[in-house]
């Protein structure tokens, strides 16, 4: 998601848990003067959250000092939080993963699928490594896990490769990115249910999944970010960047999904300010997240050719299509991609009747520069290059703090979308 530093808010590197006690989050609706709407905001403390698409919206959590002044104001708002902090609290009470297999001590080939009360909660870093440990040992002769390389800090940017029948490697690809941006924390189990159920029904026979695993070799990374995300803990729950400082400035973290390197300085995509939510780095590709992520999708595409790649993201109910750095440029092939993306929407809507808007990412919802599906579609040739963002829709209640009873429901309705994608590719 976009998101405006409208106070410029992007913490120096401190240990400190960033409270939001008291904080209460709005979506303020600007059809038509969003400038007017953000310039009577000035005095007001707040934390930007999230833009509607084309400007027609945002939401921000205003601090309790600040409360009074902004209700003065008259905007029209709709309260996404009475008590962001508390909401935080609620999601926060994180159930520590324990893996069956780790703990029965038995070897891979007598593994049993995780369990899926692992998808009643939100989990720590180490959790979604282990539950991808033990999917793959569910699924040993069809399954390998992957370290694509390491952040910063050194954590790993780990991922499953899943294949069928004629063993890894000799089909094209499917490469599905999450958790970029750290605060969106929906997105790295809903992608773990859908490489549950990859696995679920191979070994079940379903007929859908088998066709997909034998056609195309699936690589998987939950959590691309794994700095940030682990910031989000123990930190700032609404930060977005990943943890890189900069000797310029005292502001911590770039937008990963600012800095590959493709399109990367085109005016208004992106900030040059260390301390926006979208600073793009120092230059393209600079970020070490980054530099594992076109490494490694570089090295899939020139062996096997990419038919499908998507940056899951949260929020706002979209799937974006090329481009993102220009609301001129046409893909090559858009009106093929257009009517996949009409039947996947179909297909999403049918589960749990959410509509998921869809269309190129600058037409769609703003303009972006240095962003992940551009640099898939034409560095590393994919066919399809797709950015989707997740539950709820723009607006909605929670933005990017929503309750884990959203995960099951989350990962179903896109599990839908995928498999209509896979009949129609």
């Amino acid at each position: 998601m976009k998101v405006f530093a409208l106070l410029g808010l992007a913490l120096p590197f401190v240990a400190a848990k960033v409270s939001y006690d008291g904080y209460k989050a709005f979506h303020i609706d600007t059809p038509e003067d969003f400038d007017h709407v953000e310039a009577k905001l000035q005095d007001i403390n707040y934390v930007s959250m999230a833009c509607e698409s084309n400007h027609k919206g945002f939401d921000i959590a205003v601090s309790p000092e600040s409360l009074a002044a902004f209700e003065k104001l008259g905007l029209k708002v709709d309260v996404l939080h009475e008590d962001l902090g508390a909401d935080i609290a609620l999601e926060g009470t994180l159930s520590p993963y324990v893996s069956a297999r780790k703990e029965a001590d038995v070897g891979l080939a007598a593994a049993a699928l995780p369990d899926l009360s692992y998808f009643n909660s939100y989990h720590q870093f180490q959790d979604h490594l282990d539950f991808l440990d033990d999917l793959q040992a569910a699924f040993p002769s069809n399954s390998e896990i992957f370290t694509a390389g390491n952040s910063l800090e050194g954590r790993p940017i780990q991922g499953i490769h899943l294949y069928g029948a004629s063993g890894p490697g000799t089909k094209p690809a499917i490469i599905w990115h999450g958790t970029v941006h750290a605060r969106e924390w929906i997105v790295a189990p809903t992608v773990e249910y859908m490489a549950y159920k990859l696995v679920e029904g191979y070994q079940r026979g379903d007929a859908k999944v088998k066709a997909a695993l034998n056609s195309y070799d699936f690589y998987i990374m939950p959590v691309v970010n794994p700095d940030g995300f682990t910031y989000t803990q123990s930190g700032d729950r609404l930060w977005r960047k990943n943890r890189q400082r900069r000797s310029s400035s005292s502001c911590v973290g770039t937008d990963v999904n600012r800095n590959w390197p493709y399109q990367w300085n085109i005016p208004g995509g992106s900030s040059t300010n260390p301390c926006a939510e979208t600073y793009r780095g120092a230059s393209a590709g600079d970020t070490p997240e980054n530099q594992v992520l076109t490494n490694h999708t570089l090295s899939v595409g020139e062996a096997q050719g990419i038919k499908f790649y998507v940056d899951w993201h949260a929020f706002s109910q979209l799937i974006l299509l090329p481009y993102g750095y220009s609301c001129s440029a046409k893909v090559d092939n858009l009106s093929k991609q257009m009517a996949l993306a009409k039947g996947v929407s179909q297909a999403i809507k049918a589960v749990n009747g959410l509509d998921f808007v869809y269309g190129p990412t600058c037409e769609t919802i703003y303009q972006t520069a240095g962003g992940s599906n551009d640099w898939v579609a034409d560095i590393a040739g994919a066919e399809l290059a797709w950015a989707v963002e997740l539950r709820p829709g723009p607006g909605g209640s929670g933005g990017f703090v929503i309750p884990p009873s959203n995960i099951i429901p989350s990962g179903k309705e896109n599990w839908a979308g995928m498999l209509r994608l896979f009949e129609t590719f």
